[in-house]
């Protein structure tokens, strides 16, 4: 994975609401990794989720546990 390229997104994310609003609004981090690639960067949701936990800036990125059928 590159870390930079998910660090660049999470960084352009934190100065862009209408970006940060819609990954609040997604449903997955493969959905998240999408809105990252048409921005030009490329990580796949996995290594976001991987990611759980680490800051970046004022963006700590965290796993959401789903119950049900996405575990």
């Amino acid at each position: 994975m590159s870390l930079d390229q998910l660090r660049g997104f999470l960084k352009e994310m934190q100065n862009d609401d209408s970006l940060k609003n819609e990954v609040i609004s997604s449903s997955t981090a493969d959905d998240v990794a999408l809105i990252a690639m048409r921005r030009g960067y490329e990580f796949s949701g996995d290594e976001l989720l991987r990611f759980s936990g680490k800051k970046v800036g004022k963006v700590t990125v965290q796993k959401n546990d789903v119950p049900g059928e996405y575990n």
